[in-house]
């Protein structure tokens, strides 16, 4: 078992950011970023659960839900993810979306 304590510290602390953040921040792209990141995650996890499935899609459930929804997809990834690459990988993407977000 891979230990995935990276990837969710990574999300917490973005999670965190994005609760702080102000909502003009949110609104000048923070959220929209988180969304991204999320959706990606959610893609990857799908991809590992069903891999020859139709794509699904995270619905935008607002700026104000986007840290739980980093939070959720993140988690699930978590409990599938086999190497300690694919950690790093995903630490390396939720590290690039806090980047972009400017939180």
């Amino acid at each position: 078992m891979v230990d995935t304590t990276p990837l969710t510290r990574a999300v917490d602390h973005f999670a965190d950011r994005l609760r702080a953040a102000p909502q003009s921040r949110l609104q000048r792209g923070a959220a929209a970023e988180a969304l991204a990141l999320a959706r990606q995650l959610a893609r990857w996890t799908q991809n590992i659960e069903e891999p020859a499935a139709e794509p699904r899609e995270m619905p935008d459930a607002g700026m104000f839900a986007a840290a739980d929804q980093i939070l959720v997809a993140a988690h699930d990834l978590a409990l599938l993810l086999e190497s300690e690459d694919q950690v790093t990988e995903a630490v390396e993407l939720v590290e690039e979306a806090r980047k972009k977000a400017g939180v």
